[in-house]
């Protein structure tokens, strides 16, 4: 019940104090008071209050205590980290987020209003693009999408598409550049003898020759590549278990079977059986000596994973439909194959190509020969 008493200030002008105050078996369950300059704003105040508080569950709710955005990643990073590991760019974005200020901020206060004010000052403070807003934002968002319904956390479901929405409007967040650089045959012939050279020569411990041919036909990322193991080959399917593939929202114990091109399969089987995995690498160290080579070569804007773009499109170049094509790259989403067909014609443009046998039955680097004589 509410309940209104009058005071006078020291100034002679009229307070109204007013009170909700609600009982529960003799016991005060809820009390809220306000001062007021008029009396109609107190009865109405006092009104309002009392038709709220009678809703189910109401009470329930005011004494609850919220939590923090900062508190909700740290949930979600202690409890995911537990199920599957998250990727160290999900994982850093998050922990930035944090600590911001948008991680003080209450979770029934995160509002669409709040979000945008998060990207805008992104931008204008710390001067980042718009593909991180929009990363910043993707992370955040699967962090909001648990809270709610298995924490029971009171978080907005609409606050982040409509902010999403806004910012897309706004030009404030954008997904990053889709790259369309692949290789041409002079500058994989270029860079194929380099790191032949490099192999007689017994400059280079990683078979980059093989490597690099592996990558073209199988489509395969470099940390794929170097988690192919042995006892993880079908050859009655010329197939290849690959783990933990990269997947949007799931990068630990996505486990694919993918198609093997036969290109491809005839060069891994070229690989001596001297470890557990076939390209016994590490796959930063295949694209640290990439990247020399291409810059020793003058060879401009040429990554690793344009290898992959190379391998995806010479398929749909040669004729071959989506879902066979989605049978050897591993794309659960034939949409996302789009930015990979870059194509330059019809036809398979390594018909016939000279340094395909050369790269097959070419001798094995010394340090794959020692790690052989070792081993047995």
């Amino acid at each position: 019940m509410g309940s209104l008493s009058v005071r006078k200030r020291k100034d002679g002008s009229t307070a109204y104090h007013a009170q909700v105050r609600i009982m529960q078996k003799g016991v005060t369950v809820y009390q809220e008071t306000q001062t007021f300059d008029r009396k109609a704003t107190a009865q109405a105040w006092m009104k309002k209050v009392e038709t709220e508080m009678a809703q189910p569950g109401a009470i329930e709710k005011s004494k609850r205590q919220g939590v923090t955005v900062k508190e909700m990643i740290i949930r979600y990073l202690a409890e995911y980290e537990r199920i599957r590991p998250l990727g160290k760019t999900k994982s850093a974005t998050l922990l930035f987020i944090s600590n911001t200020w948008l991680g003080e901020i209450n979770d029934s206060d995160l509002t669409s209003q709040v979000l945008v004010e998060y990207a805008n000052r992104r931008m204008q403070e710390d001067g980042i693009l718009p593909q991180t807003v929009g990363n910043d934002l993707a992370h955040l968002g699967a962090v909001l999408s648990v809270a709610r319904p298995a924490w029971g956390y009171e978080i907005d479901p609409m606050a982040m598409p409509d902010a999403r929405r806004v910012l897309r409007k706004m030009g404030a967040v954008a997904k990053s550049d889709e790259r369309d650089r692949r290789p041409t045959m002079d500058e994989l012939k270029r860079i194929i003898d380099h790191f032949i050279k490099k192999r007689d020569s017994r400059q280079q411990e990683i078979d980059m020759v093989r490597v690099i041919a592996f990558a073209l036909f199988s489509t395969r990322r470099q940390e794929e590549i170097t988690r192919i193991r042995w006892n993880a080959i079908d050859p009655a399917r010329q197939s290849v278990l690959i783990t933990d593939m990269k997947n949007p929202g799931q990068k630990y114990g996505n486990d694919v079977w993918c198609h093997v091109t036969d290109e491809a399969w005839h060069v891994m089987m070229s690989m001596p059986k001297v470890a557990a995995e076939v390209f016994p690498y590490n796959a930063r160290s295949i694209s640290a000596a990439f990247t020399r080579a291409c810059k020793f070569l003058e060879i401009e804007d040429l990554h690793f994973h344009d290898l992959r773009h190379d391998g995806i499109s010479r398929l749909f170049e040669m004729g071959w439909d989506i879902p066979k094509v989605a049978s050897v790259s591993g794309h659960r989403d034939w949409n996302s194959m789009r930015r990979y067909t870059h194509l330059r014609g019809n036809g398979d443009p390594y018909e016939g190509w000279p340094m395909l046998e050369g790269i097959i039955s070419g001798p094995v680097i010394e340090a794959q020969k020692r790690k052989s004589r070792n081993a047995s």
